[in-house]
């Protein structure tokens, strides 16, 4: 999993820099970041979409063709558009999570703020989020930005990922450490 998520990582790193340094220079780093929540939230609430970007199965001309489709009837932004076409035309698709996600640490930094990706059991509400934020901007002292993602088989609680430092409160890790525990007394 390392290894790949440092693929990933090699990958994702060029297509952010560049969309950032584009984003940037244009003033619209606001936009494009919203634009790429908007397609984050898509591939998280639907598994067809992330199944689609991440199928070997389907070409590389199959993706860039039904991308193009989706893009032409989206309110998308016109620079995370061209990237997103250029991404499907390289082949990159399957990396393009890891994109965005590059791109927003890039754009917490330059903020001045640090990113936590967050996975609950449902969406958190915005008075949830909220106060995340504020908890974990007490505990680190910088603005915190929330990467939210949802797995149903956590039960409930939360998982936060903040830099290298990960805090698991979910309900499924918590009875996984009882079993183990009942089978260590048993």
């Amino acid at each position: 999993m390392a290894a790949q998520n440092s693929v990933l990582t090699h990958i994702a790193r060029p297509y952010a820099s560049a969309l950032f340094d584009l984003a940037e220079s244009e003033n619209q780093l606001a936009s494009v970041e919203t634009s790429l929540s908007d397609v984050s939230r898509l591939i998280g609430e639907s598994a067809d979409f992330a199944s689609f970007l991440r199928s070997p199965v389907i070409t590389t001309d199959e993706k860039a063709k039904a991308l193009d489709a989706l893009l032409a009837k989206s309110k998308t932004n016109g620079l995370v558009a061209n990237v997103l076409r250029l991404i499907a035309r390289n082949g990159r698709l399957f990396a393009l999570d890891a994109i965005i996600v590059a791109f927003r640490d890039l754009a917490a930094a330059a903020r001045g703020e640090v990113t936590a990706d967050v996975t609950s059991a449902a969406p958190l509400n915005a008075d949830q989020a909220k106060a995340l934020a504020e908890t974990l901007k007490g505990k680190i002292g910088k603005t915190v930005t929330l990467n939210q993602f949802v797995d149903p088989s956590l039960i409930g609680g939360l998982q936060v990922k903040v830099g290298s430092q990960m805090i698991d409160s979910s309900l499924k890790t918590k009875l996984t450490a009882m079993k183990i525990a009942m089978k260590e007394v048993g």
